[in-house]
């Protein structure tokens, strides 16, 4: 194992080995997974008959109290896991997975269930077709813990060249980075077969956190500055990362891309996009089960877009947010991704809301689980930012406990004297399934009002949401509800 820092000719060599090996016959590229790297027992995959590795990802436990213990208890949070698995491969035209498991199988899901997969059993083997590009989790007689994620992705454009001196290459193989700052007009390349793992040296300088008394480090790879990318088909790992050391992935700046990476076990935030302009995250994956290990957080930033990605993380999955003095947050658009919540939120803005947000699009995304205790979807406002022109479109949601809320009050987050406003928010063509229909509407007071909520052709478990649905405060105003 190595520290890359810039171009490894090392790593380099051994990528072109190892891509002129790659089983890319026909419409499928699949990348070994490289030595040393325990892979899972609970599943073997074939594609269009090519063996595919099957990775192993530590996810929350079943049991509630557990998981619950995982986001609250900070210090023991990576004590509270259980086991899921991956696999991942490109595709360029329809191909057929066989999922081959120990024993006989009785049933198997393929969610989401929009995808209209209808998986084949016989004995220990599952069957099923696929002619896109889709992400796609499978669940083996009811168990949806230990559930398998097949990462079916897009052939790769325009890969980097190992020798071009704008890119930093990681190339098969298995490398370690503790700090990596990556400046303008740089490419990181993390290819197929390729593992990096994040660490923390002993001779790093950390801060501690007010708010979890754990060692916080600098972001193993920042990418900071303009014309920034980090693409590839391999995995950036945090495992070896104490619980709240470090983010995997930072961004800070203009025009930056991140792509068809596999982010396993951050210990803490996932991609945090901070004050920044033109970011694009897209078919990219991220499994988290630790404390405060949300997906992508997009903070005082502007044109964000996060398209076709994969997120089972412990906390909120995407969500935006505001920090006071840092720029207001406008043009953000979340699309066609596919969602498992396990505590917090799926789809949110706040709770950490100082400058105003503007212009917020959710649409076209799949949430397959919601295991959490808070919302599905929701404004979660303390502090006395503007909040306008939200839209959450074409949702599937197969879970839920709770379904929406908009909500303007003091709360631990609180850090502005003044509370906020919540105004013209939009809930059209969604469809959830749930324990109950779940809507909560509430305002801090007159002044501080939520203004102008819009419910179109909203059903949930088959049933339109009716007015007697929504529950709301005496400071909510211009709630219309139609079918």
């Amino acid at each position: 194992m190595r520290e890359a820092r810039s171009f490894v000719p090392a790593a380099a060599l051994a990528c072109l080995g190892a891509m002129a090996s790659l089983c890319a016959a026909g419409p499928v590229r699949i990348f070994p997974a490289p030595a040393g790297e325990e892979l899972s027992k609970a599943f073997n995959v074939k594609v269009d008959g090519q063996d595919c590795p099957v990775y192993i990802a530590r996810v929350a436990p079943r049991d509630p109290a557990r998981r619950w213990a995982a986001m609250d208890d900070k210090k023991n949070s990576a004590e509270f896991f259980e086991t899921a698995a991956f696999a991942a491969f490109d595709m360029d035209g329809p191909v057929r997975v066989t999922v081959t498991c120990p024993k006989p199988v009785a049933s198997a899901k393929a969610l989401p269930s929009s995808f209209g997969i209808a998986p084949s059993v016989e004995g220990a083997t599952i069957s099923l077709a696929l002619d896109r590009p889709r992400y796609l989790t499978l669940e083996v007689d009811g168990d949806w813990v230990g559930s398998l994620h097949l990462f079916a992705g897009p052939f790769e454009k325009d890969t980097p060249a190992p020798d071009d001196p704008a890119v930093i290459y990681f190339g098969p193989g298995i490398h370690e980075v503790s700090r990596l700052v990556v400046g303008d007009g740089k490419t990181v390349y993390v290819a197929g077969g390729a593992i990096v793992r994040c660490v923390v040296r002993p001779d790093e300088r950390f801060s501690i956190s007010s708010y979890s008394g754990l060692k916080n480090y600098a972001p193993a790879i920042e990418l900071r500055g303009k014309n920034i990318a980090l693409r590839g088909r391999g995995i950036i790992d945090s495992s070896a990362c104490p619980t709240h050391a470090r983010n995997p992935i930072f961004v800070k700046g203009q025009d930056i891309a991140i792509e068809g990476v596999i982010v396993r076990d951050s210990s803490t935030w996932t991609i945090p996009i901070r004050e920044s302009d033109r970011v694009t995250v897209r078919n990219a994956k991220l499994l988290g089960y630790r404390a405060n290990s949300d997906g992508i957080d997009i903070c005082n930033s502007r044109d964000v877009t996060v398209e076709d990605c994969f997120i089972r993380t412990l906390d909120d999955l995407i969500v935006v947010k505001s920090d006071k003095g840092r720029g207001a947050v406008r043009r953000i658009a979340a699309r066609r991704c596919v969602l498992w919540n396990e505590v917090a939120h799926a789809l949110s803005i706040g709770a950490e809301l100082s400058e105003d947000v503007d212009d917020v699009l959710f649409e076209d995304c799949d949430v397959i689980h919601d295991k959490g205790r808070e919302w599905t979807l929701r404004v979660f406002h303390s502090d006395a930012a503007v909040i306008s022109n939200v839209r959450f479109e074409n949702l599937r949601i197969e879970e839920t406990r709770r379904l929406i809320s908009l909500w303007i009050g003091k709360a631990f987050w609180t850090r502005d004297a003044e509370r906020g406003h919540i105004r013209d928010v939009l809930f059209r063509g969604i469809a959830a399934r749930g324990e109950a229909p779940l809507v909560e509407l509430t305002g801090f007071d007159a002044e501080h009002a939520v203004d102008g909520v819009r419910f179109q052709d909203v059903t949930v478990n088959g049933r339109p949401l009716a007015e007697k649905d929504v529950k709301k405060n005496a400071f909510v105003r211009g709630v219309e509800v139609k079918p």
